[in-house]
């Protein structure tokens, strides 16, 4: 049987058992490849989604338990706009590999849509489980405190 999911905005229809992972649904059925597949334990984040803003390891989810609309990193700007938290990104040269940057970015997003002011603390607490084999964190962190800051001037 199909299932209707809205996914960045669109409607799919997806023909799947109701078993399998949202992530797999979004690399696989749909073609979102921006989502990764790191460990598949929802141990280190980078297969971060949100779903109804809420921020959710995508490989932990199955499709019959998605209960809302889908937001991939895809889908936070637009081909000719990055959302915020893109830029502020690419401006700190967050990623190296570059591996885990989706899903560290769709946390982050989450974080500055939940607290728009956040604290080294209110940082580090929101992204510690998202991990980054090139240690990036000090980076990570001025890219939010960044675009924090520029959410609040707009």
């Amino acid at each position: 049987m199909a299932t209707a999911l809205k996914i960045n905005g669109k409607t799919h229809q997806v023909d799947l058992p109701d078993d399998v992972p949202l992530l797999w649904v979004l690399r696989d059925e749909v073609g979102l490849t921006g989502t990764k597949f790191g460990c598949g334990v929802a141990a280190c984040g980078a297969c971060t989604v949100h779903i109804d803003g809420e921020s959710v390891r995508s490989c932990q989810v199955a499709l019959s338990d998605v209960w809302g609309e889908v937001t991939t990193i895809e889908g936070l700007g637009t081909p000719d706009a990055m959302a915020m938290i893109q830029q502020a990104w690419v401006e700190h040269q967050v990623a190296q590999c570059g591996y885990c940057q989706s899903g560290q970015i769709m946390q982050a997003a989450a974080l500055l849509a939940e607290n728009p002011s956040p604290t080294d603390q209110d940082i580090d607490d929101a992204m510690q489980g998202n991990l980054c084999r090139c240690g990036t964190y000090p980076r990570i962190r001025a890219a939010i405190h960044d675009a924090a800051s520029k959410l609040n001037e707009a």
